[in-house]
This record gives structure tokens, sequence and C-alpha cells, in this order.
């Protein structure tokens, strides 16, 4: 089986309208979009044949984290289209039982409390509409603050949400309001300051339950594990950095057969998860493979020092053993 854990809906053309209505209006009126079946059907195809296509049989579909708008005013406005992203997402994994399970957006806005809006929100998806992990944007502000980092207590709220659910989060940064930082690259710088951040504070001392997924083949940690190694042994902790880090867990969106190489050995083959964000950011044809870039799957068949059993726990079998809740037949 090929589980595809990092992807990101498809909308149709009737939720951006009501996009524009919620951005041009403030939320203040608003008026709920009634999308009908086929729209729906439509778009769930259309994702459903793009898997097909590259052999992937379930994906774990959440919102297009750049969309998300956590720092547009008033709050109310991610509130209400994190809701109608997260209901859409339910709709895809109703009519299609067998090849999506739902990872939900969270209305987190700007510097405000999660219990405001976020962890409802959690536990609505979870308990009400059946999802089995969330997305959790580090920085909401997007650039025009100076957020808490993930190891700082104000995260907490969340934390113990999530492993009362029993539901892992991926970190995975949103938009971005510098002119200087795309919001691709605030993916990587993102995820990388949230690496550091979460074991700086011995996080997992806390929460030893927590289960955390880094998008995008961690950021740039992987290939800077000499300098947090030794860092690591300056400020006298007991673990080694590589002990801290096979607390986490990493996926292979990146399209870089050299880095999913590096990957795995730093991360180790029991902390990689495939991922794909198909279609996304990598689905451009690679002229050299004539391949797609985020057409991942041949990837990770052309390592060559993977075993069998090692590209089946990254396929499937990691996944199934964190994201325990979209599997519950599992028993591996």
């Amino acid at each position: 089986m090929i589980i595809d854990s990092h992807a990101h809906i498809v909308m149709p053309p009737e939720s951006f309208r009501f996009m524009a209505e919620l951005v041009g209006g403030r939320a203040n009126p608003h008026t709920l979009p009634k999308i009908p079946e086929a729209a729906v059907r439509k778009v769930a195809e259309e994702l459903v044949k793009s898997m097909d296509e590259v052999g992937t049989d379930i994906q774990f579909i959440s919102p297009r984290p750049y969309l998300q708008m956590h720092s547009v005013k008033p709050g109310k406005v991610t509130e209400l289209w994190s809701r109608h992203c997260n209901d859409l997402i339910a709709r895809f994994v109703e009519m299609f039982p067998d090849r999506f399970r739902g990872v939900a957006g969270l209305p987190q806005y700007m510097d405000e409390a999660l219990e405001e809006r976020a962890i409802p929100e959690l536990r609505r998806c979870v308990e009400q509409l059946g999802f089995v992990g969330c997305l959790i944007n580090p920085d909401p502000t997007e650039g025009q603050g100076d957020p808490p980092g993930l190891g700082d207590p104000f995260w907490h709220p969340l934390y113990q949400a999530m492993t009362e659910l029993d539901v892992p989060g991926l970190i995975h940064s949103a938009g971005s309001c510098s002119a200087r930082e795309s919001y691709t690259l605030k993916f990587i710088n993102e995820e990388s300051i949230a690496v550091i951040s979460l074991l700086g504070a011995k996080t997992f001392d806390t929460f030893p339950d927590l289960k955390i997924v880094v998008a995008h083949a961690g950021g740039a940690i992987p290939y800077q594990m000499g300098r947090f190694r030794s860092w690591t042994v300056r400020k006298g902790d007991k673990e080694t950095f590589d002990e801290q880090l096979r607390k986490l867990y990493f996926d292979t969106c990146n399209y870089s057969k050299e880095a999913i190489e590096l990957l795995c050995k730093v991360a180790g083959t029991d902390n990689v998860l495939f991922g794909t964000e198909k279609p996304g950011t990598g689905s451009a044809r690679d002229p050299i493979s004539g391949r797609d870039y985020d057409d991942m799957k041949p990837v990770i068949e052309s390592i060559d020092w993977l075993t069998e059993a090692q590209k089946r726990d990254i396929f499937e079998c990691n996944c199934q053993r964190l994201y325990t809740r979209a599997f519950k037949n599992y028993a591996g």
C-alpha cells in the first residue's frame, strides 16, 4: 500500500468565490456557500485520478496551507475559511472513504490564544468529522510578528488536546507577508526553527505521547546536523542531537533523491513517512527523469541501499503506526 501522508485539497470554484467574499467583506457580514454535490465530486475525482496515475492508494488531505489566511483581520475570516475547508475535506472522505483521510486546518489567528478558535475546531474535526491529524502553523502572523517558538508554553494547550485525541500534528507554515521570504522559503525556515525549538525546550519530556511530523524533509535540519550535534555537546545535553531528533517524524515531500537519502540516514527510516503534496509545488516535469518532481514513489524505490522492509515502512507502515485513528484495524 502507498500512503501519501502529506497532500492538500483541490477546491471547486465556489470555494474561491467564498474566499474572495470573506476577504473583501472581512466576514462582516458573510454568507456560507452551498456547493453542489456534483461540483465537489468533480474535483474529488480529479484528485483520485492524479493519485491513480502515480500509484497512490491513500492520501491524507488538508487545506492548502498558504491559503489559510491566519493573519487576515478579523479572526472570524480564518475561522470561517478553516471550517469551510475542513467540511469540504470531510465530503471528499465521505465520497471516497478508501482513498482519503482528513487532516484539519486550524484557525490560528495571529497571536490569539489557541483555546479561542484552534482547539475547538480540532476537536470538532476529530470527534465529529473523523479526522486523523492536524496542521500546525508555527507563525500565524505570517511574517508580521514574532510568534513564540513551538517549544514555548503558549502551544501546550494544543499539545494537550492532540495527545488526548491521539492525533499527530504536521508542522507546516502558511503564507508570508515578507517580500524577502516567499511562502515556499518560509515553509523551510519555519520547519527548521520548529525542530530546534521543540527539542531545545524538552517538549517531549512534558508531552511524551506527542506526535509531530515535520514537513518537507525537516527543513534545513538534516543538512545542518553537524552544527546542532556540536551545539548539543556544548550545552551539556544528556541526549545526543541524533537521539533527540528521533522523537520527531519527517515526510519525503522534498523532490530530491539526494536529500531523501540524507534524511533517511540522519533521521532513520523508522521516522520517515512518504509524502508528496501532489498536486502542488512539485507538479512540474523533471527534464531528466521525464516524470513530475512530485512523482516520488519511483524515487524511493530507486534508493538501492534501502531494504524492502525499510521501503515498506516509508510507504505505509510508519504512517499506520503513527496515525492510529486512520487505520483502526491495523495491527503492525
